[in-house]
């Protein structure tokens, strides 16, 4: 990662701290056990890619970065640690380690890792439906993000055909729907919502879209190939899971090096939407091209 990059992702990542550590409750406010759970997994070392996707989107169509973005960057990222919470639980993927700690289930056991999920979904649509943005946007990144986030091509959509695929012999069909919905929507929504909240045209929300399904689908060919090729300690997590599970990915379809192959041309061809933004798209190129070269 060059140092440019480097400092974007990290600049990013303290704003949507900063934004994340007023909006949730301290670790002592009552039910003390809610909210030390619902920290626990939020603040356990994210590299908050999806926030800083949000804040970059919303360079790309207002020429900065657009004031109070990091809320709506806090939102999804809240949105992201809900989802990893489930994934984690015995029910789901069984894992014991996410972002190298012990996952939320393991610290804190199950009843309250699934209600620590819960609350962080509920406080992100709290917080969304907060943000300092006209009511119409407003109203249209609600719609997109509980879409994102739903049972038709959306997230939870995507985990229960990753549940239901395993031990079942993965075609391309499948794993691209797996990974469009699974990863790739709440990838997509941080992408448009940030272009909407900066205030992005029709015209400008096709090309976000358009973008953000492109890298999304790279983002998750990616992370298939380090499940492969990395070990636990770089990772953060349990590698190996997937072959372990036999889950449809896509090395498992293509092989590792079509898969690199396959990213390679995705965030190509995410980047030709932005051709009309010019260097307002540096920011949220380079960031998307860390997506496909992040080594954890």
């Amino acid at each position: 990662m060059s140092a440019d990059v480097k400092a974007l992702i990290q600049e990013g990542a303290a704003l949507t701290d900063r934004a994340l550590e007023s909006l949730i409750p301290s670790a002592t406010t009552v039910p003390v056990s809610i909210h030390s759970a619902m920290r626990h997994s939020v603040f356990a070392g994210g590299k908050r890619l999806r926030p800083v996707l949000t804040m970059q989107a919303g360079v790309t169509i207002a020429g900065a970065r657009p004031k109070g973005i990091e809320r709506l960057g806090a939102a999804l990222e809240m949105l992201h640690t809900y989802s990893l919470i489930h994934d984690d639980l015995p029910a789901l993927d069984n894992d014991d380690l996410r972002r190298g700690k012990p996952t939320c289930h393991k610290a804190f056991g199950e009843a309250i890792a699934i209600l620590a999920g819960d609350a962080l979904q509920t406080r992100a649509f709290e917080v969304l439906a907060g943000l300092d943005c006209p009511p119409a946007a407003t109203v249209q990144i609600i719609g997109l993000v509980a879409n994102a986030v739903g049972t038709v091509e959306g997230m939870i959509g995507g985990q229960v055909l990753d549940i239901e695929s395993e031990h079942l012999k993965p075609t391309p069909e499948l794993v691209d729907s797996i990974h469009r919905a699974k990863t790739g929507a709440l990838i997509r929504v941080s992408v448009v919502a940030g272009g909407i909240f900066a205030g992005a045209a029709a015209d400008d929300v096709a090309r976000l879209d358009r973008f953000g399904r492109k890298a999304g689908l790279a983002f998750q060919i990616a992370d298939d190939v380090l499940d492969v090729t990395a070990d636990s300690v770089t990772l953060g997590k349990t590698a190996g899971k997937d072959q372990a599970t036999e889950k449809a990915t896509w090395p498992a379809v293509y092989g590792i090096e079509q898969s690199l192959r396959d990213a390679a041309r995705l965030i190509d061809e995410a980047f030709a939407a932005l051709d009309p933004y010019g260097s307002r798209a540096d920011g949220l190129k380079a960031v998307a091209q860390y997506l496909v070269e992040r080594k954890n």
